[in-house]
């Protein structure tokens, strides 16, 4: 949650220091990955929220698995695939608009953002990926 990318990596830096020693394992594979942790620093400030977390995913799949447990032996692939297709449909009309939809333009334009805000120079090398 820290406000730019330096605050972040002494942030993760204390918590290495503070539970490397008890938890080795999960803070070598944290240390291993901190840049693809971190990347959302590459994108609008206000997008961080939507790439942060994964509920739109979660919710989704778990309204399609709640309907169609009861309904597993009783319909053919394409039915049921229709039936997820219609039910993730429905969800959708309840999933709120992004944040910041103007920034999707630049992003797709190749515009680098540093810390949330557009920057100058060469996109990073994630956000050439993402874009």
């Amino acid at each position: 949650m820290a406000a730019t990318r330096a605050d972040a990596y002494a942030a993760f830096d204390r918590f290495v220091t503070i539970y490397g020693a008890k938890y080795p394992k999960a803070t070598g594979v944290l240390t291993k990955d901190r840049d693809s942790l971190l990347t959302f620093y590459d994108f609008p400030a206000e997008h961080w929220q939507h790439i942060r977390t994964t509920n739109a995913i979660e919710s989704t799949f778990a309204t399609v698995r709640h309907r169609t447990t009861r309904t597993r032996n009783c319909v053919s692939r394409a039915t049921f695939l229709g039936l997820a297709f219609k039910l993730i449909e429905e969800a959708e009309k309840t999933w709120r608009p992004i944040n910041g939809a103007e920034h999707i333009e630049l992003l797709l334009k190749g515009v680098p953002f540093k810390d949330g805000t557009p920057a100058q120079g060469n996109p990073p090398v994630q956000q050439k990926l993402a874009a």
